[in-house]
């Protein structure tokens, strides 16, 4: 952006017509700026590329692209022109952000990153249509307008190719952003339609599994990875349907010719939304994530908050509820500033209780908003711990998890939702879940040692073996349970009749018949998903 400012600075209007107003952004090859059209009186996206090396050349390049696409996908160019110093071209200005930041802030659903898909391969099959190819597709490059839709616009054809126009790139030279490159590309082949397929196939597999399925420590280790081609989205993601598993693997076939066009694929993607909104019923659709699970965590880190404060006497009469209103709102901002804001509420009730008991805690809430920072908006799930156990339905929360990603952290939220209801019921001066016993005596008030409090904590959960070991069992199943999912009515009996199994054996005073009860529940639920 240096190169551009000082002329920006010096000229009240660009080309005689753009007022710079302020930047938005750069890149190597050049900046990008809020403009005013003193003609039409629109604010545009001012991209500025000094006129040197191959950069002025590209961006020539993009222009005579984006003056063939005329796609609600496709970012809209509205002029061209240049000085003695730069180049310009003046795009349509939508608000809004990348599908990286998307991606990295964690407020990509699943929903959201496939009606993201769809939309960037409806561009891209119109671009094809024209002769254009992006070659430079990456999240980077996809911008997510705001609004409660998903909106895309492909942006930046800097690196397009287009058809009857000579190359830019010199013989050896692979342009793009080594991680979205298709495997012949990386051999020296032509660039063709199938290697945009290839990195929207990248994309889609990394939004829907939660990492990169080719990046490594190393350039050379991540090109072999490509070269290898993708793992297996179902290992990470067995929940998905199959026909969407199916696209993805398509699209990242190694072989150029066995990937779909833009136009197909995007008809595939399609298809599976129809599946998934069938199974889900009328009202709700599978681009447009429903209602209820955005209320979800808004309303779990209310309810953490109110009880929270509420149970460890500190506060004044009164904060509990706004203090409740305020993690509420906060999670409406931002999953992760309201997961952060409720962990926080009970320190300050804990410290005037015992201190070693709220740095132990501060520690372990700390730790959980590490584990949960990609997805934050399950990090509070095991309050439904104690909330189910009240009702004798603790065997639910596998069930409950089914929408967390990670096998991983679904299985450790489960298991801090069973432990959580245990010590709630302690609080409460209630029988502990599963077997009804009396919750064991800590003694640890006014400790001041955090490592004290948890060998008070962990002789407490020794002598209460029937919620140690169901706290096991219970995170065990939410680990397997999409991976019975994906493969069919008899491996979801196979896993029901186990957790039955090591439910009621391992501990036999717990009782049987809200195991059962949820057993069949579960079961039955995730068959008819």
């Amino acid at each position: 952006m240096s190169n551009a400012a000082p002329a920006l600075l010096q000229s009240e209007l660009v080309l005689g017509r753009y007022r710079p107003l302020r930047p938005l952004g750069s890149g190597g090859s050049g900046s990008v700026w809020l403009a005013r059209d003193e003609q039409t009186g629109l604010d545009v996206a001012l991209k500025i590329v000094p006129r040197e090396g191959k950069a002025a050349s590209r961006a020539e390049r993009e222009a005579e692209a984006a003056a063939r696409l005329r796609h609600p996908g496709c970012q809209r160019a509205y002029g061209f022109g240049r000085d003695s110093q730069h180049v310009y071209i003046a795009y349509e200005y939508v608000p809004g952000r990348t599908f990286r930041e998307a991606m990295r802030a964690g407020e990509l659903d699943d929903a959201s990153a496939i009606e993201a898909a769809i939309q960037i391969l409806d561009a891209l099959a119109h671009a094809h249509a024209r002769g254009v190819v992006h070659r430079d597709v990456k999240p980077s490059n996809v911008l997510l307008a705001e609004g409660p839709r998903v909106s895309v616009r492909v942006l930046d054809f800097g690196l397009a190719q287009i058809q009857e126009a000579e190359t830019l790139t010199a013989q050896g030279d692979v342009p793009g952003t080594l991680a979205y490159i298709a495997p012949e590309r990386l051999a020296g082949a032509d660039t063709t339609e199938a290697a945009d397929i290839w990195a929207v196939g990248v994309m889609l597999w990394e939004a829907l599994a939660g990492r990169h399925p080719f990046w490594r420590s190393s350039l050379l280790e991540t090109a072999r990875a490509i070269e290898e081609g993708a793992p297996s989205l179902e290992s990470l993601r067995p929940d998905l349907p199959k026909t969407l598993l199916n696209a993805v693997g398509r699209a990242l076939d190694v072989n150029p010719a066995r990937r779909p066009d833009a136009a197909a694929l995007a008809g595939s993607l399609r298809l599976a939304g129809r599946k998934r909104r069938g199974r889900k019923g009328r009202g709700q659709t599978f681009a447009v994530p429903a209602v209820a699970p955005r209320l979800v965590p808004v309303v779990l880190a209310a309810v953490f908050t109110l009880w929270t404060a509420l149970a460890l006497p500190f506060y004044p009469t009164g904060w509990p509820f706004a203090l409740a209103a305020l993690a509420a709102g906060a999670t409406v901002l931002h999953p992760r500033l309201g997961l952060a804001c409720a962990l926080v509420v009970p320190i300050l009730p804990l410290g005037n209780f015992a201190l070693g008991a709220a740095v132990l805690y501060a520690a372990g809430a700390a730790c959980l908003l590490a584990v949960c920072w990609r997805d934050s908006k399950h990090g509070l799930l095991f309050v439904l711990g104690p909330l189910l156990a009240p009702i004798a339905a603790l065997g639910l929360l596998p069930l409950g998890a089914l929408t967390v990603r990670s096998a991983a952290r679904r299985g450790l939220l489960v298991a801090i939702g069973v432990l959580a209801a245990g010590i709630v019921a302690g609080i409460r001066g209630a029988a502990l879940p599963f077997d009804g016993s009396e919750a064991p005596g800590l003694g640890v008030a006014a400790a001041g040692d955090p490592f004290g409090v948890a060998a008070a904590l962990w002789h407490a959960l020794v002598a209460s073996p029937a919620l140690a070991v169901e706290a096991v069992v219970l995170a065990a199943v939410a680990v397997l349970l999409p991976y019975a999912r994906a493969r069919g009515p008899w491996a979801i009996s196979a896993l029901g009749a186990g957790f039955l199994l090591a439910a009621l054996l391992a501990v036999p005073t717990v009782a049987a018949v809200p195991l059962v009860v949820a057993v069949w529940a579960t079961c039955v639920a995730v068959a008819v998903r």
